[in-house]
């Protein structure tokens, strides 16, 4: 146990501090904890309106965040992540002024993403069977790093997973342009048979209502994205309750977070989406479902995607230390 102790405090990932106080007999023990100073997670999201980098170091600390908010939609697949690698440089250049090794990055995308990387369908970005690892792997500085790409729901609610309150089964939506889901059940994300769950923008709400991009009518991104929340907060907060209430009758899921642009609406949306809950909920007289913002607001996709990394060095911190040996 001693030699594994050296080899992480060696590699970064451990740092010694005082000891508690000593109570009985034997050997002093050293005092252990994730060290701040050693290696650190890359979070990068690519969304409608804003590309966005993080660096989160071994104790979850954000230690640097850039945010560039433009519309990615007239961009290519190459162009947006083009930009985004230079985010991701920044980002990485302001660690290693740190002292900081990045040891590598995920990547949060609004889209049906394979367990590949590739990202098979983003509507809202127009993009369609699209290998993001190998155009990150194309961008100066991300050439050399282990690079994962996942849905921005699902890498936004283990974020939540981790930074909440200790709930072990939640539904976690996104609400951007576009609207993600993303399910924790007993401390696990469900990812469905293909890993595409979580689609809840393209529940109907209105089935003969506006046309969506996805090519149906009535989606509940249509009618509760970001920029109907702008212009009609109660048409949102009705619709949502509506597409909410079908998912706690189908899977009795008792707590709902709300994130992404969401989280700063929170107290807009609320009354109007707990009322369809309380009305079209059949449980909801016996268990009442609790609604409650993201704990991480609005950056928990890239702050989920910084934590993947740094879970995964906690996971199999073997593979991290041999990587530079």
């Amino acid at each position: 146990m001693s030699a594994l102790v050296d080899d992480l405090i060696a590699g970064g990932l451990l740092t010694e501090h005082d000891p508690a106080p000593r109570t009985g007999a034997g050997r002093p023990a050293a005092g252990l904890a994730l060290s701040a100073a050693g290696p650190a997670g890359l979070g990068l999201e690519i969304n409608v309106d804003y590309l966005a980098a993080c660096v989160v170091d071994l104790t979850g600390e954000v230690r640097h965040r850039f945010i560039a908010r433009h519309d990615q939609r007239p961009l290519s697949p190459g162009g947006s992540l083009t930009e985004l690698g230079g985010l991701a440089s920044q980002a990485i250049s302001a660690a290693t002024a740190d002292g900081l090794a990045v040891a590598g990055a995920a990547l949060a995308v609004p889209g049906l993403v394979t367990s590949s990387g590739i990202v098979r369908v983003a509507p809202n970005l127009d993009w369609l069977d699209v290998d993001a690892p190998a155009l990150l792997n194309q961008v100066p500085g991300l050439a050399d790093l282990p690079v994962v790409v996942d849905n921005e729901a699902n890498l936004a609610a283990l974020g939540e997973l981790r930074a909440g309150d200790g709930e072990p089964t939640f539904l976690y939506v996104s609400g951007e342009i576009g609207i993600g889901a993303g399910i924790v059940l007993d401390g696990e994300l469900y990812r469905g048979r293909r890993g595409w769950s979580g689609e809840i923008g393209h529940v109907t709400v209105f089935p003969d209502g506006r046309l969506c991009r996805c090519g149906a009518n009535g989606c509940l991104e249509q009618y509760a994205g970001q920029e109907q929340v702008a212009a009609d907060a109660d048409l949102a907060a009705f619709a949502l309750g509506v597409a909410l209430a079908a998912v706690v009758n189908l899977l009795d899921i008792s707590v709902i977070v709300l994130g992404g642009a969401y989280a700063p609406e929170f107290a807009r949306l609320r009354p109007g989406i707990e009322a369809e809950l309380t009305r079209r909920v059949l449980t909801a007289s016996l268990a009442p479902v609790t609604l409650r913002a993201a704990t991480l607001g609005p950056d928990a996709a890239m702050r989920g995607a910084a934590g993947a990394v740094i879970q995964q060095l906690i996971d199999d911190p073997a593979t991290f230390l041999n990587s530079t040996s």
